[in-house]
């Protein structure tokens, strides 16, 4: 499955464009899944296409239960997009992992109740597994473009994804902490990662620490003024982040050696038969490789 590598960059909070990019162009793309956040920002870096969708919306419009997750996802697919790079806030269960650091995620532990987290269903069920939801190959790369760009970063750490939009109680931090040891705590990246891996893309996460949520004894409860303050610092250091990842990635992209890109090589149950048309035409660019 080789072809031309492209790059899709989901934004969080604070990022809301790429620098640098040449051929910079805001299109629209239409899904069957509903409306993206927003436009999708296309071009190319160092030789690489590129594609940048703002999670929120320009000017942060969705909270992170009405982010339109299936068709950000799906959108991203139907552009050409192989490679899909999450860059989020998040906050700290960690004392070593301090605000201004970055956490290149691989697990995840979902908390999130009231969104859509497939592409399929029924007349057309399928399972594909998230044992291990982001690719390593790409969070290499992540992680040696943040280092080159003089950040600190921690690789591998478990992402609670809470509904929100309203942050931890201070028995809700102390339990995800220390009864459930996880090590930073959001509220995007689910069931982003999971509709990734159903569109066969390749997902890494990139988790932007702004605060030590509400456990940490000298901090208290989070102090949204703060998180504002590092959350800008962040963004810039992620700017510079996503500008090294062409040159690492290149342009001639081959099989996703971790089994990514093949998710649905055996997910698909529904016997042919009996799949419902109208959701088998849904699932044209997440699932054409399969069902077409």
């Amino acid at each position: 499955m080789s072809g031309q590598t492209m790059i899709g960059v989901i934004g969080g909070s604070g990022l809301y464009e790429i620098a640098g990019l040449e051929d910079a162009n805001w299109v629209d793309v239409e899904s069957p899944w509903g409306a993206p956040s927003d436009q999708i920002l296309t071009g190319s870096l160092g030789g690489v296409a590129m594609a940048f969708l703002p999670r929120h919306g320009r000017g942060h419009v969705h909270s992170p239960t009405t982010v339109p997750y299936r068709a950000n996802i799906d959108a991203l697919k139907r552009l050409g997009v192989t490679d899909v790079i999450s860059v989020s806030a998040c906050g700290s269960f960690r004392d070593a992992m301090a605000p201004g650091d970055f956490v290149v995620v691989d697990q995840f532990v979902d908390r999130t109740i009231a969104r859509e987290k497939s592409f399929f269903g029924m007349g057309c069920v399928a399972h594909v597994s998230v044992a291990h939801p982001t690719c390593p190959r790409l969070s290499d790369a992540c992680e040696t473009a943040a280092r080159d760009a003089g950040v600190t970063v921690h690789r591998g750490g478990t992402y609670l994804a809470m509904e929100g939009p309203q942050f931890s109680t201070l028995a809700e931090s102390r339990m995800y902490r220390e009864v459930w040891g996880c090590d930073v705590i959001g509220m995007t990246n689910m069931p982003e990662a999971k509709l990734a891996r159903e569109a066969e893309l390749c997902y890494a996460s990139v988790a932007m620490i702004t605060d030590y949520d509400s456990w940490h004894p000298d901090h208290g409860e989070v102090d949204v003024t703060q998180i504002i303050a590092t959350l800008m610092g962040n963004a810039e250091k992620a700017r510079t982040m996503v500008a090294g990842l062409p040159a690492l990635l290149g342009a001639d992209r081959e099989t996703c050696p971790h089994g990514c890109d093949r998710a649905l090589e055996y997910a698909i149950l529904t016997a042919p038969e009996k799949r419902d048309p109208a959701l088998v035409a849904k699932l044209d660019a997440v699932a054409g490789r399969m069902l077409g």
